[in-house]
């Protein structure tokens, strides 16, 4: 994105965002731990792009490990649930941020398919982008998804991109292999003078 400015930082769900497809992984071990479609482009581009990264979640320490593990080494990883006031709460958001040593909040994003995440996000100040397809809200795995008919899907999709936007979100998108692009328009919002 040349002659746009720059993002900070961008801040991941980690369930139903990165990883664990429809957000039903409870317990480590209960399914195998997968990148859902996207998440590890998405951060390549980021990476490349030199824009710092880390997730977020309010799982238990040792799922939230279980899962992260799916997850390139480097990814920064959040400071402890139990020190900052839950979501929507932005203390984890703002926690993470200065966990990247990010100086401004101009350029931040949060990216997730949880409501309680990104409304965290948006009382944090951060421009927020929901997952309609991956995240919480469709709850189903990624082999469920591809087995819903082309209707199925588009109604579920469909009603979580409404909860997303009613919620106040900036974006939405199905899954991480549309992040590119988002992140692009948000840019063009940005150069316009639009503040999250």
């Amino acid at each position: 994105m040349p002659h746009s400015p720059a993002f900070t930082a961008v801040l991941f769900g980690l369930r139903g965002c990165l990883v664990d497809f429809g957000a039903r992984c409870q317990a480590p071990g209960s399914e195998p731990v997968e990148p859902t479609p996207g998440a590890l482009h998405a951060l390549h581009w980021l990476q490349q792009h030199g824009v710092p990264c880390a997730w977020l979640d309010d799982a238990p320490a040792a799922l939230a490990t279980h899962l992260s593990q799916a997850l390139p080494a480097g990814l920064a990883a959040p400071t402890a649930a139990s020190s900052h006031a839950p979501w929507p709460a932005p203390d984890a958001c703002w926690q993470a941020l200065m966990h990247l040593k990010t100086a401004q909040l101009d350029g931040c994003v949060l990216v997730s398919g949880e409501p309680r995440l990104l409304q965290a996000g948006l009382n944090a100040g951060l421009w927020t982008v929901g997952l309609a397809s991956c995240g919480s809200l469709c709850g189903v795995s990624a082999a469920h998804w591809q087995a819903l008919d082309e209707r199925e899907r588009e109604h579920k999709r469909g009603k979580a991109t409404l909860q997303l936007f009613s919620l106040g979100v900036h974006s939405v998108i199905d899954q991480l292999e549309q992040l590119t692009d988002c992140l692009a328009d948000i840019t063009q919002r940005r150069l316009k003078g639009e503040k999250p």
